[in-house]
């Protein structure tokens, strides 16, 4: 409260003062506001100017390709008047072909200047001029007088060498086979610069002519002359080079020699604070909005391209005084400044004290807190320690959030600890069912292996096992269950629904294998035993949630599918796989997974015979997973197999399980199947009548 009054005091007393200082401020943001919004308003217009010519232009290309024989006839003139009226800025629309032949539809600038030695008719306000070639004859250039409703009025013709394929804005759109708009350039028979818009249209894949418009700089100019931010803004239209296409104050002159246009640089203009404010533009070519100070007076230049809109790299700049916006408030800015300096200092001085006193320990704590709910690492992060007492205590109780949460995730599935933590549910009793994929993995022989390891070292090579498994199930966003001594059971699809989690289980479960490839690879290199770890994936429809008591709760799995998932993983014994999953895993999965089948097992409380594979490789997830031509093989060769054997053709089956085995004498799948078949077929087998029924039960 003592610092409130002390510092509400002064600054109310000068507060009409400061009122002032702000809005100052106001004005100087709205006109910065303002120059913005009329740039980009003015680009915009001049940009939708020139893409409604490009649209016109474009439609009438598309006319001449598909009607052709009307662009080259003299009835085309009335259509041309009628795209001349579409735009004001537009100084004429014409058609040039291949022949030779022009045709135009355009303004009387000056309805008193001679043509070809004549003066237009007093109604003139069009023409129609015509240059038709004709085989043993003079070429004519003839116009014809027109009033606003295209009445003939008169004509006039004078011989030409005027041939529209050698003019520029011909050549220009052929060669640029769509709709361009050309450099400046003079249009001789006006005596006026401008840009021509044009594009090419053929016939049957020939060229046949060029349709295009003119547009002269002059009428940009009236344009920008017409709108104005402020009393005394200029806008001025430029080329990437900076030069000079247009000037709201109508100044700039063109020059032109043999029809090539010589255009004043911004730097040259008259008036000198355009190219003192060009030359201040802090990037070359980028949009900004920036002020400068020049004999004591600020301005606001707006400098932006037409290059995203436009597709040509001009450059609009609005230059505006900063005082049109803030001129009635310049006079008690000197008074302002020298009543409420000292208040603001004083006040902006304890207020960091106190801000930072405060502020910075919890901004701290704030990013120890999002990493604790992220269940990041934040050892990096050190103890924040603070003067105010609340703040200390504070920091003391998310230390020791930190530990507890750390230690919890370690000793729950990590999905529902961040599940926990983004929402307000709370841990109690049940479960909902849902379909999710099941992984069991277990190492093989690990009995024999711990009677020959000792147990430091085996429990090392278990916890690097353990960590691989871990890391590949959180890799490919599963769920650990629970850790059964050398074994790991996890699931896929809880407690964050998952589409494709019998996919993202299987790649998971390979990445595994490839992982412990490389494990025992160091192994061996250390002369250390080696580990081979067994996995079986089922998908089922299972119970899944919390289950336990008040006092110890575990967030698990509980159903059929989880006793098929176990043994499935004891099926690879007999058939010395590695990854068994079954029939409806690779439903799932889909076609995406390489697979073999590996028998019909009958599972317990079900009827009818299942069908399992072996898991061998993964398409799209990786090269580490990627099956080698010679798994395929070996996949394909085996299903060859698998189908003899289910269509009762034992005969045919051994001969391909042996051809399997010839390949890969260690395959444990065909030798599986060579002594079944091998055995049943013997004369005195007493299992020779149960060959139709020789599955295996899980």
């Amino acid at each position: 409260m003592t610092v409130f009054v002390l510092t509400t005091v002064p600054v109310l007393l000068a507060n009409i003062q400061i009122n002032f200082t702000s809005a100052q401020n106001v004005a100087r943001a709205q006109a910065v506001e303002l120059v913005e919004r009329f740039r980009s308003e003015t680009m915009r217009e001049i940009a939708a100017e020139f893409h409604a010519l490009k649209s016109i232009i474009s439609n009438t290309a598309e006319l001449g390709r598909k009607a052709p024989d009307f662009l080259s006839d003299n009835g085309s003139l009335s259509y041309l008047f009628g795209v001349l009226q579409h735009s004001e800025t537009m100084l004429n629309v014409y058609v040039g072909t291949e022949d030779g032949s022009f045709r135009q539809a355009r303004r009387l600038q000056d309805p008193t200047a001679p043509i070809h030695g004549t003066v237009p008719p007093a109604a003139s306000k069009y023409a129609y001029r015509l240059v038709l070639p004709a085989e043993g004859q003079p070429v004519l250039d003839r116009y014809v007088f027109i009033d606003s409703g295209q009445t003939e009025l008169g004509e006039v013709a004078s011989e030409t060498g005027y041939d529209p394929r050698k003019r520029p804005w011909y050549n220009v759109a052929v060669a640029a086979e769509s709709t361009v708009i050309t450099d400046p350039e003079v249009f001789w028979a006006f005596g006026l610069v401008g840009f021509t818009v044009a594009e090419a249209f053929s016939v049957d894949g020939a060229l046949a002519g060029v349709v295009a418009a003119d547009v002269t700089l002059d009428s940009f100019s009236r344009y920008l002359a017409q709108k104005s931010v402020s009393p005394n803004s200029l806008s001025y239209l430029l080329d990437e080079n900076g030069l000079v296409l247009a000037a709201s104050d109508e100044t700039t002159a063109y020059g032109s020699d043999n029809d090539r246009v010589a255009l004043p640089h911004v730097a040259d203009v008259e008036n000198r604070l355009v190219a003192f404010a060009y030359g201040q533009r802090p990037f070359e070519g980028e949009e900004e909005v920036y002020e400068f100070d020049l004999a004591g007076q600020s301005y606001i230049v707006g400098l932006s391209s037409f290059e995203e809109d436009l597709g040509k790299p001009w450059r609009l700049m609005v230059l505006t005084p900063l005082g049109d916006f803030t001129g009635e408030f310049s006079k008690n800015n000197r008074d302002m400044l020298l009543l409420g300096f000292g208040a603001i200092v004083l006040q902006l001085a304890i207020i960091y004290v106190i801000a930072n006193l405060l502020s910075l320990p919890l901004q701290r704590l704030a990013r120890k807190v999002a990493r604790i709910q992220n269940l990041e690492d934040s050892s990096d992060l050190p103890v924040v320690r603070s003067r105010v007492r609340e703040v200390a205590a504070l920091s003391r109780a998310i230390e020791t959030l930190d530990t507890a949460v750390q230690a919890f995730s370690r000793f729950v599935p990590i999905g529902l600890v961040r599940q926990l933590l983004g929402s307000d549910q709370k841990l109690e009793l049940g479960g909902q069912s849902r379909f999710l994929t099941i992984l069991f993995c277990d190492v093989e022989a690990f009995s024999t292996l711990a009677e020959r390891v000792a147990s430091r070292d085996l429990l090392l090579h278990i916890s690097s096992l353990l960590g691989v498994v871990t890391h590949r199930v959180h890799n490919d966003l599963g769920t650990i269950d629970k850790f059964v001594g050398d074994g790991v059971m996890a699931f896929w699809g809880a407690p964050a629904p998952l589409d494709d989690h019998a996919w993202h289980a299987c790649v998971a479960a390979l990445s595994i294998q490839r992982d412990m490839e490389r494990l025992n690879a160091d192994w061996r290199d250390a002369d250390e035993p080696e580990m081979r770890l067994r996995v079986g994936i089922h998908s089922d429809v299972v119970l899944v949630g919390n289950v336990g008591s008040n006092e110890r709760l575990s967030y698990t799995v509980l159903g059929d599918g989880v006793n098929i998932a176990s043994r499935l993983e004891g099926a690879n014994k007999p058939y010395g796989t590695l990854i068994c999953i079954s029939h409806d895993t690779y439903r799932e999965a889909g076609d995406r997974l390489c697979v073999r089948p590996i028998d019909e097992v009958r599972v317990k409380g079900r009827r009818t015979l299942v069908t399992i594979y072996e898991l061998m490789g993964a398409y799209g997830a990786g090269e580490d997973i990627l099956p080698s031509p010679e798994i395929v093989a070996l996949a394909r060769a085996t299903r060859d197999a698998f189908d003899a054997l289910v269509a009762g053709d034992h005969a045919l089956a051994l001969a391909r399980y042996r051809a399997v085995l010839e390949s890969h004498p260690d395959d444990g799948v065909a030798a599986f199947h060579v002594r079944n078949i091998e055995a049943a077929n013997a004369p005195a087998s007493p299992v020779l009548s149960n060959v139709e029924d020789s599955d295996a039960e899980i």
